[in-house]
């Protein structure tokens, strides 16, 4: 049996055998890798500090049993994935800490009395990883609501139910808005304010601690988490991603420069060719040529077709309406720009019509808000940081995260409503009328795994 094959064979029957918690990982400080498999080959987390099983982020600082990993799971890419999920609630009978009414089922109110009112109960974090943040219409808002059609009976002004799924508590250090609405992102503050902030309100609101967290015990966590890098090391296909000058994997990515609008789209340096990670595959020798060669010259076309395909950027709220141009001719990386990172080098939440009514599945709540001053309405599944700001050209808009690893953290979008890369790279086709080809297609599903 190959490695590959073995590998191959670990990820399929990864849910069955997952570590339903991992919170012991040794007392080591100095600089550690750690590899995991994942659906299409595996991926691996460096860490510059090492893994300290004591560190905070391990260990339960609330009143219900969790703590960080709970929720940002080291097998699962420092974020969680439904079949592991799965996994702790068929071995905990769905009783691990994750598994709460707070924000874990998809009502505080949920009957969870049985086995099987707990599946129900939990049907949303079972089925697509989504964890219910509850939020309300601010007091001083532009809108209103005026319709609710909650499935679970809970939502209102007062509370809306936003299901989401956790972000990677990993590559922490590209990032420039903290939170998919930006509600931990404070103005004239640094990331690192905004992550320690972010630390202390997950401990108060998801571990229901009963006293915030000290600095000192806010900065552990941030010291730790600032530490990860994760990124897609083998593909099944490509073999390893280092191999013939390719520059995968994490190691190379805690090198990767960044800093806020390191490449701003609107400023005058701003390239579009951000990702070079395999520019080394588009030119293979005869004498270099092996069985991973294919399978390397698509991800190499996938990562050109990234840089360079030509979209016709419209209807996007965030971009169109802010820079008053109704078309805008971009690439992917016009958004995904930051070097070989590929998130927003700034802050940028935007509406790609993730949250329209048109894209609702029976399972979310939908929201009607009337403007207060037009009378116009808008129907929408989250109004993302519309309910942090009140404004109203803010509805359903939400900033896009870091796509390394991505491979091993299915579903996608921030309601997990894309169940694989095929599926998001047909939802940017459809939406911008891309008419990609099936190899299009194929290369840019190549290029995304290999991140």
């Amino acid at each position: 049996m190959t490695r590959i094959q073995a590998l191959r064979i670990l990820a399929v029957t990864a849910a069955a055998a997952a570590v339903l918690q991992i919170t012991a990982f040794g007392r080591s400080r100095a600089p550690v890798m750690q590899t995991f498999p994942d659906p299409t080959g595996e991926f691996r987390t460096y860490s510059s500090a090492g893994f300290d099983g004591r560190n905070l982020f391990f260990q339960s600082a609330g009143t219900n049993g969790r703590s960080c990993v709970t929720c940002h799971q080291p097998n699962d890419a420092w974020t969680i994935i439904p079949s592991h999920v799965q996994a702790r609630f068929d071995a905990t009978g769905g009783l691990d800490p994750i598994f709460r009414t707070n924000d874990g089922s998809n009502s505080p109110l949920a009957d969870v009395s049985t086995i099987e009112a707990r599946r129900n109960a939990y049907s949303m974090l079972l089925s697509k990883g989504l964890i219910r943040v509850g939020i309300g219409v601010p007091a001083n808002a532009e809108f209103e609501l005026i319709g609710v059609d909650d499935p679970y009976g809970y939502a209102s002004a007062k509370e809306l139910s936003l299901f989401r799924r956790p972000l990677p508590s990993t590559n922490l250090t590209a990032l420039a808005t903290v939170m998919w609405d930006g509600r931990e992102t404070f103005p004239g503050q640094t990331i690192h304010f905004d992550l320690t902030d972010q630390a202390n309100g997950a401990t108060v609101g998801h571990a229901a601690a009963s006293d915030p967290l000290s600095s000192d015990q806010r900065e552990e966590i941030v010291r730790f988490e600032t530490s990860l890098y994760t990124a897609q090391a083998t593909d099944f296909a490509a073999g390893d991603l280092q191999a013939q000058g390719g520059r995968g994997g994490p190691v190379q990515l805690s090198v990767e420069p960044f800093f806020i609008g390191i490449n701003d789209p609107l400023s005058p340096g701003y390239n579009p060719t951000s990702m070079s990670l395999y520019d080394s595959w588009t030119r293979f020798r005869r004498s270099n040529r092996d069985r991973y060669t294919p399978a390397r010259e698509s991800v190499a076309r996938g990562e050109v077709l990234f840089n360079s395909l030509p979209i016709q950027i419209s209807g996007v709220r965030g971009v169109n309406d802010v820079l008053g141009q109704e078309v805008i001719t971009g690439t992917c990386t016009t958004c995904h720009n930051a070097p070989n990172i590929g998130n927003h080098s700034v802050s940028l939440p935007l509406d790609l019509g993730i949250s329209s009514e048109e894209r609702r599945t029976p399972d979310m709540p939908l929201y009607t808000f009337r403007n207060k001053t037009t009378g116009e309405t808008i129907k929408t599944t989250d109004p993302g940081r519309a309910l942090i700001t009140g404004k109203w050209s803010q509805i359903s808009l939400f900033k896009g995260p870091i796509l390394r690893a991505v491979a091993a953290r299915a579903p996608y979008f921030h309601n997990g409503s894309a169940a694989t890369l095929e599926d998001v790279v047909k939802f940017y086709n459809e939406r911008f009328k891309l008419e990609l080809s099936e190899q299009q297609k194929k290369d840019l599903v190549a290029f995304l795994r290999s991140l």
